[in-house]
Protein backbone atom coordinates (compact mmCIF):
# COMPACT_ATOMS: atom_id res chain seq x y z
CA UNK A 1 0.00 0.00 0.00
CA UNK A 2 1.36 3.73 -0.97
CA UNK A 3 2.10 5.37 2.07
CA UNK A 4 4.16 8.99 2.06
CA UNK A 5 5.43 11.39 4.62
CA UNK A 6 4.24 14.21 2.23
CA UNK A 7 1.75 16.38 3.63
CA UNK A 8 -0.50 19.49 2.70
CA UNK A 9 1.70 21.80 4.39
CA UNK A 10 4.36 20.75 2.36
CA UNK A 11 2.25 21.24 -1.24
CA UNK A 12 1.66 24.70 0.72
CA UNK A 13 5.30 25.66 1.05
CA UNK A 14 5.92 24.09 -2.97
CA UNK A 15 3.49 26.56 -3.79
CA UNK A 16 4.79 29.28 -1.97
CA UNK A 17 8.17 28.53 -3.95
CA UNK A 18 6.33 28.30 -7.26
CA UNK A 19 4.94 32.01 -6.64
CA UNK A 20 8.39 32.95 -5.76
CA UNK A 21 9.52 31.21 -9.52
CA UNK A 22 6.76 33.16 -10.87
CA UNK A 23 7.58 36.53 -9.74
CA UNK A 24 11.61 36.22 -10.58
CA UNK A 25 10.31 35.28 -14.13
CA UNK A 26 7.93 38.58 -14.30
CA UNK A 27 10.39 41.02 -13.30
CA UNK A 28 12.81 39.51 -15.43
CA UNK A 29 11.07 39.61 -18.39
CA UNK A 30 9.70 43.08 -17.64
CA UNK A 31 13.27 44.31 -17.03
CA UNK A 32 14.37 42.56 -20.32
CA UNK A 33 11.93 43.19 -22.52
CA UNK A 34 12.40 47.15 -21.83
CA UNK A 35 15.65 46.95 -21.70
CA UNK A 36 15.70 44.97 -24.87
CA UNK A 37 13.62 47.20 -26.45
CA UNK A 38 15.62 49.61 -26.64
CA UNK A 39 18.75 47.62 -27.16
CA UNK A 40 17.15 46.17 -30.18
CA UNK A 41 16.39 49.47 -31.58
CA UNK A 42 19.49 50.64 -31.38
CA UNK A 43 21.09 47.46 -32.88
CA UNK A 44 18.80 46.86 -35.76
CA UNK A 45 19.22 51.30 -37.07
CA UNK A 46 23.08 51.57 -35.76
CA UNK A 47 24.41 48.08 -36.04
CA UNK A 48 27.95 49.53 -36.64
CA UNK A 49 27.94 52.54 -33.56
CA UNK A 50 26.73 49.49 -30.86
CA UNK A 51 28.71 47.10 -31.99
CA UNK A 52 30.56 47.14 -28.64
CA UNK A 53 26.85 46.84 -27.18
CA UNK A 54 27.04 43.63 -28.90
CA UNK A 55 30.22 42.28 -27.54
CA UNK A 56 29.00 42.92 -24.28
CA UNK A 57 25.78 41.00 -24.44
CA UNK A 58 27.63 38.21 -26.16
CA UNK A 59 29.47 37.81 -22.62
CA UNK A 60 26.08 37.89 -20.62
CA UNK A 61 24.45 35.26 -23.01
CA UNK A 62 27.73 33.07 -23.06
CA UNK A 63 28.79 32.98 -19.48
CA UNK A 64 26.47 30.19 -17.63
CA UNK A 65 23.79 31.85 -15.69
CA UNK A 66 24.60 30.21 -12.33
CA UNK A 67 28.33 31.98 -12.85
CA UNK A 68 26.67 35.33 -13.32
CA UNK A 69 24.40 34.64 -10.07
CA UNK A 70 27.35 33.94 -7.66
CA UNK A 71 29.66 36.71 -9.36
CA UNK A 72 26.95 39.39 -9.03
CA UNK A 73 25.83 38.28 -6.03
CA UNK A 74 29.86 38.56 -4.37
CA UNK A 75 30.13 42.18 -5.95
CA UNK A 76 27.26 43.25 -4.23
CA UNK A 77 28.60 41.95 -0.55
CA UNK A 78 31.79 43.46 -1.89
CA UNK A 79 30.39 46.52 -2.57
CA UNK A 80 28.12 47.00 -0.08
CA UNK A 81 25.16 47.17 -2.13
CA UNK A 82 22.95 45.61 0.58
CA UNK A 83 20.87 44.36 -2.06
CA UNK A 84 18.62 41.44 -1.52
CA UNK A 85 18.57 37.42 -2.71
CA UNK A 86 15.33 38.45 -4.36
CA UNK A 87 16.84 41.74 -5.95
CA UNK A 88 19.99 40.33 -7.39
CA UNK A 89 17.75 37.62 -9.17
CA UNK A 90 16.01 39.84 -10.29
CA UNK A 91 18.66 41.66 -11.49
CA UNK A 92 20.98 38.84 -13.02
CA UNK A 93 18.02 37.04 -14.76
CA UNK A 94 16.88 40.54 -16.26
CA UNK A 95 20.02 41.33 -17.50
CA UNK A 96 19.88 38.05 -18.90
CA UNK A 97 16.58 38.24 -20.74
CA UNK A 98 17.89 41.79 -21.78
CA UNK A 99 20.68 39.93 -23.87
CA UNK A 100 18.24 37.64 -25.79
CA UNK A 101 15.49 39.88 -26.15
CA UNK A 102 17.94 42.53 -28.07
CA UNK A 103 18.70 40.12 -30.65
CA UNK A 104 15.01 39.08 -30.92
CA UNK A 105 13.98 42.22 -31.27
CA UNK A 106 16.62 43.01 -33.46
CA UNK A 107 15.42 40.48 -35.44
CA UNK A 108 12.08 41.50 -35.67
CA UNK A 109 13.10 44.96 -36.92
CA UNK A 110 14.92 43.48 -39.49
CA UNK A 111 12.26 41.06 -40.42
CA UNK A 112 10.27 43.90 -41.66
CA UNK A 113 10.31 44.37 -45.46
CA UNK A 114 12.61 48.03 -46.65
CA UNK A 115 9.71 48.66 -49.43
CA UNK A 116 7.17 48.67 -46.58
CA UNK A 117 9.31 51.51 -45.07
CA UNK A 118 10.20 53.31 -48.15
CA UNK A 119 6.43 53.29 -48.68
CA UNK A 120 5.43 54.99 -45.65
CA UNK A 121 7.97 57.56 -45.74
CA UNK A 122 6.55 58.45 -49.06
CA UNK A 123 3.31 58.66 -47.71
CA UNK A 124 4.88 61.82 -45.35
CA UNK A 125 4.98 59.36 -42.07
CA UNK A 126 8.13 60.40 -40.07
CA UNK A 127 10.46 58.39 -38.94
CA UNK A 128 9.38 57.88 -35.35
CA UNK A 129 5.61 57.07 -36.67
CA UNK A 130 6.72 54.62 -38.78
CA UNK A 131 8.31 52.82 -36.46
CA UNK A 132 5.51 53.42 -34.15
CA UNK A 133 3.11 52.63 -36.41
CA UNK A 134 4.46 50.22 -39.16
CA UNK A 135 7.43 48.57 -37.92
CA UNK A 136 6.85 47.95 -34.41
CA UNK A 137 3.48 46.10 -34.75
CA UNK A 138 5.00 43.95 -37.55
CA UNK A 139 8.03 43.26 -36.00
CA UNK A 140 6.33 42.49 -32.74
CA UNK A 141 4.50 39.59 -34.27
CA UNK A 142 7.59 38.30 -36.24
CA UNK A 143 9.58 38.37 -32.22
CA UNK A 144 6.64 36.88 -29.92
CA UNK A 145 6.78 33.48 -30.26
CA UNK A 146 10.82 33.86 -29.73
CA UNK A 147 9.84 36.12 -26.28
CA UNK A 148 7.27 33.25 -25.10
CA UNK A 149 10.10 30.57 -25.83
CA UNK A 150 12.14 32.71 -23.88
CA UNK A 151 9.76 33.23 -20.91
CA UNK A 152 9.46 29.32 -20.75
CA UNK A 153 12.86 29.24 -20.60
CA UNK A 154 13.49 31.48 -17.81
CA UNK A 155 10.70 29.77 -15.75
CA UNK A 156 12.97 26.87 -15.60
CA UNK A 157 15.78 29.29 -15.08
CA UNK A 158 15.29 31.02 -11.84
CA UNK A 159 16.15 27.44 -10.28
CA UNK A 160 19.47 28.40 -10.15
CA UNK A 161 18.52 31.11 -7.56
CA UNK A 162 18.75 28.85 -4.73
CA UNK A 163 22.54 29.27 -5.07
CA UNK A 164 21.99 32.58 -3.85
CA UNK A 165 19.95 31.66 -0.82
CA UNK A 166 16.52 32.35 -2.57
CA UNK A 167 13.74 29.50 -1.86
CA UNK A 168 11.88 29.00 -5.19
CA UNK A 169 9.99 26.14 -6.08
CA UNK A 170 13.11 23.94 -6.58
CA UNK A 171 14.92 24.91 -3.58
CA UNK A 172 11.74 24.10 -1.68
CA UNK A 173 11.56 21.13 -3.28
CA UNK A 174 15.31 20.19 -2.10
CA UNK A 175 14.15 21.17 1.73
CA UNK A 176 11.39 18.80 1.63
CA UNK A 177 13.06 16.02 0.24
CA UNK A 178 15.75 16.52 2.80
CA UNK A 179 13.03 16.35 5.41
CA UNK A 180 10.73 12.72 4.47
CA UNK A 181 13.40 11.31 2.15
CA UNK A 182 11.00 10.53 -0.67
CA UNK A 183 12.59 12.31 -3.96
CA UNK A 184 11.07 10.79 -6.56
CA UNK A 185 7.40 11.99 -5.27
CA UNK A 186 8.63 15.16 -4.59
CA UNK A 187 10.26 15.89 -7.79
CA UNK A 188 7.42 14.53 -9.79
CA UNK A 189 5.00 17.15 -8.19
CA UNK A 190 7.73 19.59 -8.41
CA UNK A 191 7.87 18.74 -12.52
CA UNK A 192 4.15 19.37 -12.45
CA UNK A 193 3.89 22.71 -10.75
CA UNK A 194 6.61 23.72 -13.73
CA UNK A 195 5.11 22.02 -16.71
CA UNK A 196 1.41 24.05 -15.32
CA UNK A 197 3.25 27.27 -15.52
CA UNK A 198 5.07 26.87 -18.78
CA UNK A 199 1.63 25.76 -20.25
CA UNK A 200 -0.36 28.78 -18.70
CA UNK A 201 2.63 30.79 -20.71
CA UNK A 202 2.31 28.84 -23.75
CA UNK A 203 -1.29 29.22 -24.05
CA UNK A 204 -1.75 32.57 -23.46
CA UNK A 205 0.74 33.12 -25.81
CA UNK A 206 -1.08 30.87 -28.34
CA UNK A 207 -4.07 33.16 -27.44
CA UNK A 208 -2.50 36.26 -28.36
CA UNK A 209 -1.38 35.13 -31.92
CA UNK A 210 -4.95 33.79 -32.55
CA UNK A 211 -5.99 36.87 -31.98
CA UNK A 212 -3.42 38.82 -34.11
CA UNK A 213 -4.96 36.33 -36.92
CA UNK A 214 -8.44 36.98 -36.51
CA UNK A 215 -7.64 40.67 -36.99
CA UNK A 216 -5.91 40.37 -40.35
Amino acid sequence: MFDTSFAITDLQFMLEGAWVTLKLTLWAMLIGTLAGLVLGLLRAVMPRATAPLSWLLDIFRSVPLLIQFVLFNSFNSIAGLNWTAFAVGCVVLGIYCASYCTEIIRGGVLAVPATVIRAARSLGLTFFQTLRHIVLPMAARVSFPGWINLTLGVIKDTSLVLWIGIIELLRASQTIVTRIQEPILVLCIAGFIYYVMSWGVARIGTMVEKRWQEND
